[in-house]
């Protein structure tokens, strides 16, 4: 049935793609400008629809590079209700900065974390409030009025785009040769045990360009699930209900399912809002297992003894140093120039 219903929604796929290459053109041939900025910039997107791990690769590179560098984060803040430049705070509404910034400010208080739906604006007041030699452009793939000095691409293990198609028909923002933008592809969610050969059949998949460099992650969960400053011994938590706001829940409930664990699910949208009547009948859970992104949306409603995430982290499956030196190196020689 699915088949049936790509098939139907193909012509629209074709035209949106003809109208986004198009647009790349545009900017490609230098029709369109794109606004760089002399702080470096460092990229992290998709081509597909959500749910590639943007929020563990973002956290991945700001323990990375915060001890060498001060750096910002900017985001556009989706589905946050407000509009504009805002800076995050400690204090922040999460509901105006968006729940992904404010979970970067919460771990990582030292760095600036800002918002702004228009990037090149958001880059210009960053720069002008604060001295910076790194910003990390979060989602910013497909946002062409910015040129970053460094882009990663991510797409999943199990959804590689170049086995997808462009919405409606598929999942893809744009056309999957719009990866040619990248210096970086980074395969995200891989099986930690992924063999050699496996990771040669997904290079040969994604064909890659001469300068592009190709890397394989996986998600590392934590030994304990957080509340507050309480941790409980993951091993022992069972019997809960599983509350997710996020593109694709699937590669948790996975690990939860090997792990043996008892719970119902509740799935929300991604970056879902909790109402009034949403959080009574949350209320009457009596354990409850979330994800981080979703926590800091909900732990100002429900207690730190009913409301608990599993913490995890973007893991490399091999040169990691490779990894973070060819980063280091590229911003290096932006300001030895």
């Amino acid at each position: 049935m699915l088949k049936q219903i790509r098939l139907v929604l193909l012509p629209f796929s074709w035209l949106y793609a003809c109208i986004l290459t198009l647009r790349n053109k545009l900017y490609d041939w230098g029709w369109k400008k794109s606004y760089q900025s002399e702080v470096y910039t460092l990229c992290v997107g998709n081509l597909s629809m959500g749910g590639t791990g943007k929020s563990p690769a973002i956290e991945y590179l700001i323990k990375k590079l915060h001890k060498n560098y001060k750096i910002a984060s900017l985001s556009r803040g989706y589905k946050r209700k407000s509009k504009g430049y805002k800076e995050v705070l400690l204090n922040s509404n999460v509901e105006e900065v968006g729940d992904e910034p404010f979970q970067f400010k919460r771990k990582f208080p030292e760095i600036k974390v800002a918002v702004d739906e228009n990037r090149a604006h958001g880059i210009k007041q960053l720069t002008q409030q604060h001295d910076l030699k790194c910003i990390l452009l979060d989602d910013a793939f497909q946002h062409r009025r910015v040129q970053p000095h460094f882009s990663i691409l991510l797409t999943v293990y199990n959804n590689l785009y170049a086995n997808d198609f462009v919405l409606p028909a598929g999942n893809l923002r744009e056309p999957s040769w719009g990866a040619h933008r990248a210096d970086v592809i980074l395969v995200t969610k891989c099986p930690l045990n992924l063999s050699i050969e496996k990771q040669r059949q997904i290079k040969k998949q994604l064909q890659l360009k001469k300068y592009q460099k190709l890397f394989f992650a996986g998600i590392d969960y934590s030994e304990n699930v957080v509340s507050g400053s309480q941790k409980l011994d993951f091993s022992a938590f069972n019997r809960f209900t599983l509350v997710t706001g996020i593109a694709n829940p699937k590669p948790l409930t996975e690990y939860l399912d090997a792990s043996a664990k008892t719970y119902q699910h509740l799935k929300f949208p991604d970056h879902h809002h909790f109402n009034t009547n949403e959080i009574e009948k949350l209320k009457k859970e009596k354990l409850i297992l979330t994800t981080e992104k979703d926590y800091v949306r909900l732990k100002d409603f429900l207690s730190e003894d009913q409301l608990f995430y599993l913490p995890i982290e973007m893991k490399l499956l091999k040169h990691e140093d490779k990894f973070e030196n060819l980063i280091l190196n590229s911003i290096q020689r932006h300001y030895e120039h």
